[in-house]
């Protein structure tokens, strides 16, 4: 994830720049900061699966353990 994925995330939450500070983004509610929240631990949470997913084809690390690793840091998503 970089600053831009950041940035597009806290937008799509709602936010707004702020006034008098450059790059600054502001949220007007509890409601948008916990989304923004919930998008950027979903994004990492796909990132940390994914590795798990190319460990589990990787012929030196292919195991069911990084399965089984990829499906329960996606599983948590439903908790």
């Amino acid at each position: 994830m970089n600053i831009e994925d950041i940035i597009r995330m806290a937008k799509e939450c709602g936010a707004y720049p702020a006034a008098n500070v450059d790059g600054a983004l502001l949220f007007w509610s509890e409601s948008q900061v916990e989304r923004f929240a919930a998008l950027v631990a979903e994004h990492e949470r796909e990132a940390c699966a994914k590795v798990c997913d190319v460990l589990a084809v990787h012929p030196e690390y292919a195991s069911d353990i990084t399965k089984v690793a990829a499906q329960a840091i996606r599983a948590r998503s439903e908790k």
